[in-house]
């Protein structure tokens, strides 16, 4: 009876380790490929590779080293799309800037929305088309959020009513979109995965 029973153990025993094994394979794999383009000075990639590999096993050295290069890219990456955001942007709708119906759209409205970003705060403005007077409507604090709800590592922010929306910069930094991509409240977060609000923003200065 004793000798079953000792070989069921074996090979869970086995089966087990073979797992392990297994993860730690991948997770090295992961690692490695997001050294390469680390050491490319491709932050973006790299730093989606290393939350995984961190996620495998956070526990062994190679889920530790992961985490602190996420932590490391994560400040390099949001210092990055700072410096691209800074300034005032003109909202154009819910379509980007070379959508074919989208001056038609702006010249139907008396006044213009603006958005001035800097290190701190986000402003929202309307500005008189006629008369280019300009009216706070209200103000931000910028916090990024991290939340591991998201897909996104760094470009992320969450407003005061709890929404949180992705940023993306076109590579010319010309163009602004945010997508409201879930929101915080009393009950958690909840994701937004299906017809998601999306805003374009032209820069201004």
């Amino acid at each position: 009876m004793k000798k079953p029973l000792l070989l069921i153990v074996l090979l869970i025993l086995s089966k087990t380790f073979a797992q392990n094994n297994s993860k730690t394979a991948f997770q090295k794999s992961r690692y490695e490929l997001a050294m390469s383009y680390y050491d490319k000075a491709d932050f973006k990639k790299a730093i989606d590779l290393f939350y995984f590999a961190s996620k495998i096993k956070p526990e062994n050295e190679i889920g530790i080293e992961s985490a602190k290069k996420v932590d490391t890219l994560q400040h390099i990456l949001r210092e990055d799309i700072m410096t691209q955001a800074l300034g005032t942007w003109k909202m154009i709708g819910d379509k980007p800037i070379w959508a074919v119906n989208q001056t038609y759209d702006s010249a139907e409205k008396d006044f213009e929305e603006l958005v001035e970003i800097n290190k701190n705060e986000i402003l929202f403005y309307e500005r008189n088309k006629k008369t280019q007077e300009k009216k706070l409507i209200k103000s931000e604090p910028l916090v990024y959020y991290d939340g591991e709800e998201t897909s996104s590592l760094f470009s992320d922010i969450i407003l005061s009513d709890g929404t949180v929306w992705h940023c993306i910069i076109s590579n010319k930094s010309d163009e602004l979109r945010v997508i409201n991509v879930g929101k915080k409240g009393a009950n958690g977060y909840e994701k937004i995965t299906e017809d998601n609000i999306e805003r374009f923003y032209s820069k201004v200065k």
